[in-house]
């Protein structure tokens, strides 16, 4: 068969043997040993058209992609989990976790000899309280998470057990839980707001109900454990400041500092944080002034001050600025002597005093301080024209010390 004839629908011009170029060459000669030469496109430019169309492809079916993969993902994260020296990471919003699991939670860790039956043990819950009814007995106290008042008042190393449902509560949970004891908590794949691991704690249980919970065992206290004031998250620290006794808006009455009933109003420190002082290594009280002075503040103190830990008393003595004598630099006292993570300290001092210590940065080394801003209603009651300060000035200074986190009360003398 002539390969002509291959071509189906190709039909022989009437003219005879002759037939044009595809492409506007010369004519060329038709006969039954013609054969049909068809010129296909440019091979890059197929290229380009599957690849064009291959694009489209993958842009229409990217939507139906990314649910599936999401699906595997999850599937995959919820049903494995790789045990390496990597710190585990906890999920700041864990799947929703009830009443039926934190109980069958408890009886697990009682079977494993991780938590006793006289243990005092606490659950925090989610913000918003748990989706059902918990069926636990008396023993166990709940505290909601956004009960930030609540958790201040909680003294530190009281709780043998703690169920935390988000890994926002670290270093509250760090307070209150005893050596030894256990804080437990869902296991999560979110590393930004990750539960960091102290290296005072390891994982002695591991577990997947609904969703994966993990325990951990304090074995002693972090040397390094954000006990200052001024180091607390923001709405803590404030919850602790708000329970200051008022500020005097307008000088008052030197009759009125000095009688019992103003001295019954102050609110120390350790009272409103519910601190026995005892986990710190050393607690100072230290008197910044004229000697004279700093005999009457040390007195007043020892009356006073709620103390149930020794206190190491001490007196640094300045000098007023017009005398030549050297004048003794609080902050390098404070830094050579004071260990600012295991220290406690409460100072008396006068405002210049405590404006260089700002300046210096060493401000938050004191936890609780009796600020003495000698102002033009000083002591008289009555307005003098002279160098002091005006009373709005000692006001501005008193609200920057409390911006910084430091507990600060007036002090007249």
């Amino acid at each position: 068969m002539k390969e002509m004839e291959m071509v189906h629908g190709f039909n022989q011009p009437k003219n005879g043997n002759k037939i044009k170029s595809f492409h506007g060459g010369p004519r060329i000669p038709l006969n039954s040993d013609t054969v049909l030469v068809v010129k296909i496109p440019d091979v890059q430019i197929l290229r380009i058209m599957s690849r064009s169309l291959f694009l489209a492809m993958s842009l229409l079916t990217l939507p139906f992609l990314g649910s599936i993969l999401k699906g595997l993902s999850s599937s995959s994260s919820s049903s494995s989990f790789s045990h390496s020296s990597v710190h585990p990471e906890f999920d700041p919003e864990p799947p929703s976790i009830n009443g039926v699991l934190l109980n069958f939670l408890l009886h697990d860790l009682a079977d494993e000899g991780l938590l006793r039956k006289d243990d005092k043990a606490l659950v925090i819950t989610p913000p918003n309280g748990f989706v059902d009814v918990i069926p636990f007995n008396n023993e166990v106290e709940v505290v909601l998470g956004s009960d930030l008042e609540r958790k201040i008042s909680i003294p530190n190393e009281s709780y043998a057990f703690v169920f935390v449902s988000t890994s926002e509560d670290a270093e509250f949970v760090d307070r209150i839980l005893k050596s030894d004891g256990i804080v437990a908590l869902p296991l999560g794949t979110n590393p930004s707001n990750a539960f960091k691991e102290k290296p005072n704690y390891r994982i002695v249980y591991l577990r997947t109900y609904s969703s994966i919970i993990v325990a951990l065992k304090k074995t002693g206290t972090e040397s390094s454990s954000k006990r200052k004031l001024c180091q607390l998250e923001t709405g803590a620290k404030k919850v602790v400041l708000n329970g200051l006794e008022e500020v005097f808006l307008e000088p008052p009455k030197k009759s009125l500092v000095k009688s019992n009933k103003y001295l019954k109003k102050i609110k120390y420190l350790p009272n409103l944080m519910g601190n026995s002082l005892e986990g710190y290594k050393k607690r100072f009280f230290i008197g910044v002034g004229l000697p004279q002075e700093n005999k009457v503040t040390i007195e007043w103190f020892k009356k006073n001050y709620p103390k149930s830990q020794h206190f190491e008393i001490h007196n640094l003595e300045v000098q007023p600025k017009d005398q030549s004598l050297p004048q003794t630099d609080v902050s390098d006292w404070l830094t050579k002597h004071v260990k600012k993570e295991q220290d406690f300290v409460v100072m008396k001092a006068e405002a210049e005093v405590v404006e260089e210590m700002i300046k210096k940065r060493t401000i938050c080394i004191v936890d609780e301080l009796f600020l003495e801003c000698k102002n033009e209603w000083w002591k008289s009651g009555r307005r003098k024209k002279n160098n002091l300060r005006a009373y709005w000035e000692c006001l501005a200074l008193y609200g920057r010390l409390r911006d910084e986190g430091v507990a600060v009360h007036q002090w007249w003398g």
